[in-house]
């Protein structure tokens, strides 16, 4: 909104700074931290009201976590709230991958909270059915889908091999969907741990505002040898107000944790996570990145797969990290453990913009 004013007035001086991606992509980050912080409390004191007993804890899950109970869920409405608020302030409001990944955030965001809701209501840990909830996040990543090619070819580029893709055609709108619904139910699966999701999404949200500013400015793509997408830059501002909302959270989702993310959360970021990868021509590159949600989500196909043929378990308990409780490990060692393991991805996600 702010760029609009700036455009039309032609600010000069100080106020100038409205245009510049970067000026706004740390105004971004900072006001969504601040309204996240400011409303956290309200939030959390209304969760816990509204919902009484808090999120169903797994009686199948580790012992650790039934200390847990009472802990109110759908916190990721206060994330969400301060992601919106923050986008519709400081970005470009004509560009259409801002309304593509606003599509998705906030539809992937009301899918989690109905099924957050179904959770609460029913004190059941089950929610929505599978197939209604993948029937509707692939109806809304097909129209972010759809916005986000018109603005691009449909080439899938390769990390590490300068000027290398493979040719989807009309097939690219299908891959386009998948990733974004394939990162939201990642980062959804990742979500079992105070603070476990919430800090490699904000990291993974760094490393793409990078990213996602260098492939929208054509001489650091040039230079780079990757894909140049117009307008793209304008994604580092959205990648900046998710590592604030993201920050705001993590300060009342610290262990021992005040209110938990829920769906509402991790499905909306990580389709986000999902849809601007997709807008910046970097798909592979989340992978890398988002290796560690990649690891959780092919931990649960692993052991259902397994466990269906055999009546075995290649884990103790998935997602993964719930395997490493199992094993012994305390819930904050895990945590860091993981941490650790998205910064060092993260890092060789990055490589890739220069091994080409």
């Amino acid at each position: 909104m702010l760029y609009l004013i700036a455009e039309w007035f032609h600010f000069e001086g100080l106020a100038n700074l409205f245009r510049y991606q970067t000026f706004r992509s740390g105004a971004a980050l900072m006001t969504a931290l601040t309204i996240g912080l400011i409303i956290g409390p309200r939030f959390i004191s209304m969760l816990r009201v509204r919902q009484g007993k808090g999120q169903p804890i797994r009686e199948d899950g580790p012992k650790t976590h039934l200390a847990k109970r009472g802990t109110p869920t759908m916190g990721g409405l206060m994330i969400l709230t301060a992601l919106v608020l923050s986008m519709l302030f400081w970005m470009d409001l004509t560009n259409p991958f801002v309304w593509a990944c606003l599509a998705v955030t906030i539809g992937f965001g009301l899918i989690g909270f109905l099924d957050d809701y179904d959770k609460v209501t029913k004190r059941s840990h089950k929610g929505v059915s599978g197939r209604v909830r993948l029937l509707l996040e692939f109806a809304v990543a097909g129209i972010a889908a759809f916005i986000i090619v018109s603005q691009l070819n449909t080439n899938l580029y390769i990390p590490f091999l300068s000027g290398r893709f493979i040719p989807l055609g009309p097939f690219y709108y299908v891959f386009a969907a998948f990733v974004i619904v394939g990162a939201g139910n990642a980062v959804n699966l990742t979500d079992g741990l105070d603070g476990l999701a919430t800090f490699p999404v904000i990291v993974a949200a760094a490393t793409f505002a990078i990213i996602a500013y260098l492939a929208g400015r054509a001489d650091f793509a040039t230079y780079l040898g990757i894909p140049h997408v117009p307008r793209a830059g304008e994604l580092a501002i959205l990648c900046a107000a998710i590592m604030g909302a993201g920050l705001a959270f993590l300060w009342f989702n610290a262990p021992p944790a005040a209110v938990f993310m829920g769906d509402t959360g991790s499905l909306a970021l990580g389709g986000a996570l999902g849809a601007i990868a997709v807008s910046a021509h970097h798909e592979i590159v989340l992978a890398v990145v988002g290796g560690l949600f990649v690891l959780e989500a092919v931990s649960v196909i692993i052991q259902v797969f397994f466990f269906k043929r055999t009546g075995r378990r290649v884990f103790r308990m998935a997602p993964i990290h719930h395997h490493f409780e199992q094993l012994g490990w305390a819930e904050s060692t895990v945590v860091i453990r993981f941490w650790i393991i998205s910064l060092v991805l993260a890092v060789i996600g990055l490589s890739t913009l220069k091994l080409r």
